[in-house]
């Protein structure tokens, strides 16, 4: 037998042999088969039709091959290291195999998931310069262990450092650099000293200026609503294409699922995965977890998912942030594609083919497709009817906004469709950065890469607890921060690569979000005052310009607020919530809340991760109409 030729029965024949699953049961799978492609063992095992150490025993039978699996622990303790260290990670990960031993007889024993693989024997027999490459097969599960075990130091230093080692100056790891402590020690300085000889007059420039911010800011957001509902206008619904997607020619694609401390709402997903309307052989699920968060990884188990998933447990080491355990799965996935979702997201099912027909129908120049976020609970309480206002806008008119002016789009936390080779190539996540995912969105912009969006939305919980919210949206807010100070590090080399309008863009959308939530409260202060007491020194610091400029933004700016509140509303068709969008200027004093602990944080524990509370969503909504 040639190395890697098929010598024993088929898959199928065995399955039936042992008793496995019954003749019906591999008829089905041979159809699925042949409109979809894929190994058959693959399939049986991702319909849950066969369990995984079973497909591995069955693949070592039909190669004829030694099933090393019930052997694993002892054959561990025995791997040749030398042998290790000729090889990189990402080759094992490619190949799917171990260097295991060499015999005397110049044999050389890989320990293989993925046998039957002449490409592997190849180079492996290339490598190690041997005679002849035996193959041994292992679970996919024992190979991650191996791997883990094997480049353990390895892999949590790049899951950690990665980016920091690529380009220091795109990672959060540094908060502030040498050149900006100097600026804002100085303008600290300069305001305190003009504050001390000329008190009014010094407060009523910065009080113009934060008009003048504000203003800029009304002006930005009014011309991305309108360029977003012109994107509303032209969209068509691309029915007939994706019809006409083939599951044969549909890729891997991967889907990470990072979490922590979840386990009431780890079988929702898992329900709304296996509703994909995507060939579930193709799925490369991968589930990751922290070591010592034992509850949701028993009540994982207990869902027990099909063999195309995969529980990936990452080895406890700060900072213990999400983009961090991304990016550990990132070196695992075997996708052409990759997309996060939360554990209580419910995607719609046909999201990751609209986004692989996005990536087919767009050049090469696209690395990552955003899809919509909305929530389930919408009608949970007053909050949840606000954000849902928010996330309503945000992502059916800001962000298509932002794409239809071609300016770079900060992506949302969950629902991101990216090319794996490229998203590899620009350094994965900031395992520092604590909205990982804006920051993401920019860097890929710098590196002069595009992100798209898709029409489909995943659905998610809304926060329903006013302080949980508050920690969530501080965590966000103060990524936003740190992402304004990691691309303002050389802001003159930024404008080159961005262009005036990307860099000015980015300025006002990602700098000038905290900034505005920072001024809210005092100009809401400074109202009250003078509305209930008109004391004589506010007449000098507002001049009748300054005070023209603040009636302005005051009536404008909450109506734009509540217009675009109320857009959102209608493209949803939550009619009820219109009412609820008058409340929205005292939904952003909540922003300023958030914004304000933010910026202690971003002193004194920059790198802090806020653990947002999920399982909080009342009724059973969410598994209704999604």
């Amino acid at each position: 037998m040639a190395e890697g030729e098929v010598k024993g029965e088929r898959v199928g024949q065995i399955c039936i042999q042992e008793g496995l699953i019954n003749q019906q049961q591999l008829d089905e799978v041979l159809e699925i088969q042949q409109k979809q492609g894929g190994r058959i063992g693959w399939i049986l095992s991702s319909m849950g039709y066969i369990k995984r150490i079973e497909l591995f025993r069955v693949l070592s039978r039909h190669y004829a091959l030694k099933f090393a699996t019930p052997d694993y622990e002892h054959i561990k303790e025995h791997i040749d290291k030398t042998l290790v260290e000729k090889i990189k990670r990402d080759e094992v990960l490619q190949w799917q195999a171990v260097p295991y031993q060499i015999t005397t007889e110049n044999h050389l024993i890989i320990l293989n998931s993925y046998p039957g693989n002449a490409k592997t024997i190849d180079f492996y027999k290339d490598r190690y310069s041997v005679d002849k490459v035996i193959e041994w097969v292992i679970t996919d599960l024992d190979l991650v262990d191996l791997v883990q075990t094997v480049f353990a130091q390895k892999l949590a230093d790049d899951s950690i450092f990665g980016l920091f080692y690529r380009e220091p100056d795109e990672s959060a790891y540094r908060v502030f650099s040498g050149p900006q402590v100097l600026f804002f020690a100085l303008l600290t300085i300069i305001t305190g000293i003009f504050i001390f000889y000329y008190p009014l007059k010094t407060i009523g420039v910065l009080i113009f200026i934060a008009q003048l911010i504000y203003l800029i800011m009304i002006g930005f957001k009014f011309i991305l609503t309108i360029n977003g509902s012109i994107d509303e206008i032209i969209y068509k619904e691309q029915t007939e294409e994706l019809q006409a997607i083939s599951d044969s020619e549909l890729p891997v694609y991967t889907v990470l699922i990072p979490v922590f401390k979840e386990p009431d709402v780890i079988e929702t997903l898992i329900k709304a995965i296996k509703k994909f309307d995507y060939p579930q052989n193709k799925l490369d699920v991968i589930l990751l977890l922290e070591e010592k968060d034992k509850e949701t990884y028993e009540a994982a188990k207990k869902a027990q998912p099909p063999s195309n998933w995969r529980f990936l447990v990452i080895p406890p080491s700060q900072p213990q942030t999400k983009p961090k355990a991304c990016n550990y799965g990132l070196f695992f996935s075997r996708g052409e594609y990759l997309v996060i979702y939360d554990a209580e997201d419910i995607p719609e099912p046909d999201q990751l083919k609209k986004s692989y027909l996005a990536f087919k129908n767009n050049d090469e120049s696209y690395i990552c497709f955003q899809g919509a976020l909305n929530y389930f609970n919408k009608d949970q309480n007053l909050l949840t009817k606000l954000f849902t206002l928010e996330y309503s806008y945000w992502f059916d008119y800001m962000l298509p906004g932002l794409f239809m002016m071609d300016l770079p789009i900060p992506l949302g936390g969950t629902s991101n469709h990216f090319k794996v080779d490229k998203l590899r190539e620009i350094g994965g996540w900031d395992p520092f950065n604590t909205t990982e995912d804006a920051d993401l969105g920019i860097r890929a912009s710098a590196e002069s890469y595009k992100v798209g969006i898709i029409r489909s939305t995943t659905y998610e919980e809304a926060n329903p607890q006013v302080w949980n919210w508050i920690r969530q949206r501080s965590r966000w807010v103060k990524g936003y921060m740190q992402t304004t100070l990691v691309y303002n590090r050389h802001p003159f080399k930024m404008l080159k690569v961005l262009g005036l309008k990307k860099w000015l863009s980015f300025q006002f959308f990602i700098g000038g979000t905290p900034l505005v939530f920072l001024i809210n409260p005092i100009l809401w202060g400074l109202f009250i005052v003078w509305l209930f007491f008109n004391p004589a020194f506010l007449s000098d610091m507002f001049t009748p310009f300054t005070l023209g400029l603040s009636l302005f933004n005051f009536l404008f700016g909450n109506f734009l607020g509540i217009y675009m509140n109320l857009l959102g509303a209608f493209r949803r068709r939550n009619f009820s919530l219109i009412p609820i969008s008058l409340l929205n200027p005292f939904y952003w004093l909540l922003h300023s809340a958030a914004s304000y602990k933010a910026l202690w944080q971003l002193l004194y524990k920059p790198h802090y991760w806020e653990k947002t509370v999920h399982g909080l969503s009342q009724g059973s909504d969410k598994h209704e109409n999604h």
